[in-house]
């Protein structure tokens, strides 16, 4: 079984900028903390369902000391003024366990306003995607709040079958890998 841990590879931005997508790993703490508080106040509320104010340290380290079974962790970082800086996260958690199937996998994305509309949840997508498949998960699901609608059109650019139902007030979209 490959390690997607390891996982890292470069590409541009449309502007030709140079980006990393690659593993979150345990070392990414305060570059992860960093770009956290740059988030806007919308942008916390549409990935964490409200006003989220602080991170703690406890949320850090599940954030990314991930073991890469039952959970993916994916990053897209940058270097500003030489320094390395992270643009966008996506994640899958297993819902189920990893020794039934069919695999079912909860799925999200962060991208900092500064770099939206440049295809990065798309990427982290894709690569989500790619490594969903090779570990036997079938189905992705996410819950979206109706106003973000970026990123249903994410899902729904993917030519995936694709499942919309509204639950609690939240989109429910539910993704066949097959």
């Amino acid at each position: 079984m490959t390690d997607f841990s390891k996982f890292q590879k470069t590409a541009n931005l449309k502007d030709s900028r140079e980006i990393t997508i690659r593993a979150i790993r345990p070392q990414d703490k305060a570059m992860l903390e960093d770009a956290f508080y740059e988030l806007e106040k919308e942008s916390r509320y549409t990935r964490f369902f409200g006003f989220k104010e602080h991170v703690s340290d406890d949320e850090l380290k599940r954030f990314t000391e991930v073991d890469f079974d039952t959970e993916i962790a994916l990053v897209i970082t940058t270097v500003v003024e030489g320094k390395e800086i992270i643009i966008a996260a996506g994640r899958y958690i297993l819902m189920t366990d990893p020794s039934v199937t069919p695999l079912r996998a909860e799925i999200a994305f962060t991208v900092e306003e500064d770099y939206q509309g440049q295809g990065l949840a798309g990427r982290l997508f894709e690569q989500l995607l790619v490594i969903g498949r090779a570990k036997g998960v079938s189905t992705f699901e996410a819950e979206i709040l109706p106003q973000n609608k970026a990123m249903v059109a994410v899902f729904a650019g993917r030519g995936l079958l694709m499942k919309k139902t509204m639950v609690d007030g939240l989109v429910h979209v539910t993704l066949s890998l097959k």
